[in-house]
């Protein structure tokens, strides 16, 4: 259906808001998505036209991202959460009932265009599900009684800001804080502490703490500032201040995807001014006057809070120009939310999708302290980072380094979830073994533990002496406990299933292979395996991980190839007795074909024989 004048004039006007720039198309999209309930096909050419870019190029980023629909969204559109914690509460039998509740399918948009329904990854409330989102925001602690008045709310059309308060409600459950969540530092502090003793003197108390990046991957952080502030060595370095004269950038990524994490969620809640604190010492280290919170799309809720902080900053002038008087200390902040792509946690997809592209891994080196966003040298830290960062410039690094391991300084902020009577936040000095974590959350007859999310590693009861440090156990965050009651084919099903729904397409080890995967699993689970598909099971997983571009390829099988190893029981007590079973339905695959046709004698079929 094509726009109205007005219409058009709307889609102009969001454009021109976003000062018709390419880097902010998926700013913009978003926007029209709100909009219209969609991406306008019409709205695509107009915004096109005005970027200066191919329309193509504004289509694919359209359709990369799940959030963006090309086809009419309702006006209350539902996502409820797919994670397999919400599943152990029950979210798919809570979604069916849903449907039933308002006559929609998932997946689908009802015919008089009020709701539509569909699935999420993970909204980041794993504590407190079964979750889901409406319209973007969140709504926690499903049960079929609070279903039933939102089917109400809904039929009865009742605008969002009039449905009751707690339908919204978050908690933070932070169950047990240390170093860092015993308290926010003081607004400022650090940096006025900054100013007075230069900067040179922030650099070496974070690099003397040992403070490693802690979105998993564990680099050195004071070395990726100093990286950033170097530069590409081909730059030339102005003699007055020995800093190259080329713009550089701060982002934090607080797009928190990994199924199970939700620690910068209450970062971000409690703690932002702190999280923009440490962004803003960066930006005096490295000589950056621009940053960007790149913020999950699953968080909008948080954004009006966050917004109204970084104003508070500025009218303070800890933003800003001249940051609390120091001449040429100019830095601000600007929010991009995503649109709902898990890949975008990897800090150079992040980047394209920074500038309006496709979440797409770049290929690597160039790294992006030299050659990151806009290919100018730009710092990529997560939320918790920029946290301890600001507290160690107030406290010191001795301070933080004189808690963990000789090689994991400090702390470690996890987000607990699963069967356990007190999931929430816990904050441990690296080192702790998963014993004591998992008995300070009440977790008892624990089956095993997912730690650092589907792409970090499911270890068995006899792995609970282990410890949680870069050495032995790295996560980013998420720590996922599974009690004897669990099936733990079902837990990987609903990994392998989240890894292939969320590939990015670029390389076909990950495109295809996880697809494949998926299939094979699914197969087995379905008790139609035979023992040749474990050992093709095996050797895919182990092909993915060896052959893929970027770290969601490289960690995809592992949820298989870890329980491979430690249950391979479980995996031979689904499998048939026979030696073959095809793993592709010829037969069923006409099924369509006959519908359409009318026909459905001898001939329309097919039988498929073991050779």
């Amino acid at each position: 259906m094509p726009l109205t004048e007005l219409e058009r004039g709307r889609v102009l006007e969001i454009v021109r808001r976003h000062g018709s720039e390419p880097t902010r198309l998926l700013q913009i999209l978003r926007e029209m998505q709100e909009e219209f309930r969609h991406v306008p096909g019409e709205a695509m050419e107009i915004a096109a036209a005005e970027l200066g870019v191919p329309r193509p190029q504004v289509q694919g980023v359209a359709e990369f991202y799940s959030f963006l629909s090309l086809l009419p969204q309702g006006r209350f559109h539902l996502l409820i959460s797919d994670s397999i914690s919400d599943q152990m509460l029950g979210s798919r039998e809570l979604a069916a009932y849903l449907a039933e509740k308002l006559g929609v399918e998932p997946g689908a948009t009802r015919a008089d265009g009020r709701v539509s329904l569909g699935f999420t990854s993970c909204t980041g409330l794993c504590d407190q599900g079964p979750a889901g989102l409406v319209n973007g925001l969140w709504l926690s602690r499903l049960d079929c009684q609070r279903i039933d008045l939102i089917a109400d709310a809904i039929e009865r059309e009742l605008p969002l800001a009039e449905w009751p308060g707690e339908w919204f409600a978050v908690e933070d459950n932070i169950r047990q804080p240390g170093l860092l969540l015993t308290g926010p530092i003081e607004p400022g502090s650090a940096l006025k502490l900054a100013v007075e003793n230069g900067f040179d003197a922030v650099f070496t108390e974070i690099d003397r703490s040992g403070l490693r990046g802690r979105g998993g991957a564990g680099f050195q952080t004071s070395w990726k500032w100093k990286f950033c502030f170097e530069g590409p060595e081909e730059l030339a370095i102005c003699p007055v201040d020995k800093r190259e004269k080329i713009e550089r950038y701060v982002v934090c990524n607080a797009d928190e995807g990994e199924p199970g994490t939700f620690k910068d969620r209450v970062l971000l809640n409690r703690y932002a001014h702190q999280v923009f604190e440490g962004m803003t010492l960066c930006a005096g280290i490295v000589g950056a006057s621009q940053g960007f919170l790149y913020l999950r799309g699953e968080y909008l809720s948080l954004r009006p809070r966050l917004e109204a902080v970084l104003a508070e900053r500025r009218s303070q002038n800890l933003l800003g120009v001249n940051i609390l008087g120091q001449a040429g200390f100019d830095f601000d902040i600007e929010i991009h939310l995503g649109a709902g792509a898990y890949i975008c946690g990897e800090e150079s997809a992040l980047i394209e999708s920074l500038e309006g592209k496709r979440g797409v891994p770049r290929n690597r080196p160039p790294y992006p302290v030299t050659h990151g966003y806009l290919g100018r040298p730009t710092v990529v830290n997560n939320v918790e980072t920029f946290t301890a960062a600001a507290a160690i410039t107030l406290k010191g690094g001795e301070w933080f380094a004189s808690h963990g391991t000789e090689k994991s300084k400090g702390s470690k902020i996890l987000s607990i979830c699963g069967d356990c009577a007190r999931p929430g936040i816990y904050e441990y000095d690296f080192g702790v073994s998963i014993a004591q974590i998992l008995d300070d959350c009440g977790a008892e007859n624990t089956l095993g533990v997912q730690v650092g999310g589907p792409s970090g590693t499911f270890i068995s009861e006899r792995e609970f002496s282990r410890r949680l440090a870069f050495e032995d156990l790295a996560s980013g965050g998420s720590f996922m406990i599974f009690d004897q009651s669990r099936d733990i084919l079902q837990i990987v099903r609903n990994f392998t299933h989240f890894f292939a729904h969320e590939s990015c397409g670029f390389c076909t080890p990950c495109r295809v292979g996880t697809s494949l995967l998926r299939n094979e699993l699914d197969k087995i689970c379905s008790g139609h395996g035979t023992a040749g598909d474990l050992v093709e099971l095996g050797n895919l997983g182990r092909f993915i991980k060896s052959a893929s571009h970027c770290g969601l390829g490289q960690t995809a099988a592992n949820p298989v190839l870890n329980t491979l190893e430690r249950y391979p029981e479980v995996y031979q007590a689904r499998l048939k007795s026979i030696g073959f079973e095809p793993g592709f339905d010829l037969d069923g695959a006409l099924e369509t074909a006959r519908r359409l046709t009318g026909r459905d004698d001898a001939m329309a079929h097919l039988e498929q024989e073991e050779s």
